[in-house]
């Protein structure tokens, strides 16, 4: 760890607000959480010094202007700008920031987009024979744009390059990006106790998908599925077997099973393994207990069924899964 990090996040007209804000706050209750000792320096970089609109309607103010950031930066940070197409969102790659970060990045130790910053970066030509990610709605955009690039939608970030290189997925997925590089650099101690005073949930790892299994899917067009759902996620080691659930709704075990499957796509049993096979990643990624307390805790029973739904789920087992994500104190 370098005594002093100083950190450079790009800004400029339409920038996407928590792109910018979020990374910045990590970094600051970084600071705050080791009583200064983590080192962060955070500076915005813009066009020109002073103040930038962003996509929100709200002004940020640039300290310095691109021209006038000089020496070694320990982070430079890229967000991104869309604009609305025909189609949906179109990563927008202004030219001037593009000159910028190619001319900056051989001055960084590290390089790290947030959501649609990563189309800058391989407009730079810095991801050019790497694995990328980005949000998924402009995915798609990205490897037609850049076919050297390997575009993969799902993670949650991606770290590239021997760690040079990280690309974050959208909007929230910035803080675990933020996070991840406070892990790096403070080990994750640090990295857990800023997540606790972000209120989040969860420090996910790079390998999570963007999608948790209740966003993974549309919502539903009955209100009370939809209850029942977020239900489901806060009950997972309940009786969750398609008679109980039926009673719960109210309704017959066949016409519930039905609607369920309309509404949602998948079968009640199905739904929940999935839902299980979730919480139980969690767990692996961020605890030591024993498989049979994981498959407990998620409302899979036993060791052996934690064991069968991840081989359904994600080919592999739980053991390789924690060996993989496990997050570990540097």
């Amino acid at each position: 760890m370098s005594a002093s990090h100083r950190v450079v996040i790009a800004v400029f007209p339409d920038v996407d607000l928590l792109d910018v804000t979020g990374p910045a706050e990590v970094f600051a209750l970084a600071n705050r959480e080791t009583g200064g000792r983590a080192g962060y320096e955070v500076r915005l970089a813009g066009p020109v010094a002073g103040p930038v609109r962003t996509s929100a309607g709200v002004q940020l103010f640039a300290d310095v202007g691109f021209e006038d950031v000089r020496g070694q930066v320990d982070t430079l940070v890229v967000p991104g700008a869309v604009d609305m197409g025909e189609d949906g969102p179109v990563a927008r790659i202004d030219a001037e920031v593009v000159a910028w970060v190619k001319e900056m990045a051989p001055h960084a130790r590290r390089v790290a987009s947030v959501c649609v910053g990563a189309h800058v970066l391989a407009a730079a030509g810095l991801l050019d024979g790497k694995t990328a990610t980005t949000h998924w709605s402009t995915a798609a955009q990205l490897a037609a744009d850049h076919p050297d690039v390997t575009v993969d939608a799902d993670p949650i970030f991606v770290r590239s390059d021997c760690g040079r290189l990280w690309t974050g997925a959208g909007i929230s997925a910035c803080l675990d990006l933020a996070l991840a590089l406070v892990a790096e650099d403070l080990g994750e101690q640090t990295a857990l106790a800023v997540a606790r005073q972000l209120v989040m949930y969860l420090k996910r790892q790079g390998g999570q998908s963007q999608f948790s299994v209740p966003l993974s899917r549309p919502a539903a067009e009955r209100r009370d599925i939809d209850e029942l759902r977020l239900w489901i996620a806060d009950h997972l080691d309940a009786d969750l077997s398609a008679p109980a659930l039926a009673a719960r709704m109210c309704l017959s075990e066949r016409h519930f099973a039905r609607v369920f499957k309309q509404e949602t796509g998948s079968s009640p049993a199905a739904y929940v393994e999935e839902a299980r096979v979730e919480m139980a990643r969690r767990l692996l990624e961020t605890t030591d207990c024993p498989l049979d307390q994981v498959a407990a805790a998620a409302g899979l029973g036993s060791a052996e069924t934690l064991h069968r739904a991840f081989r359904r789920q994600l080919a592999t087992t739980p053991a390789a899964y924690r060996r993989r994500f496990r997050a570990r104190p540097a």
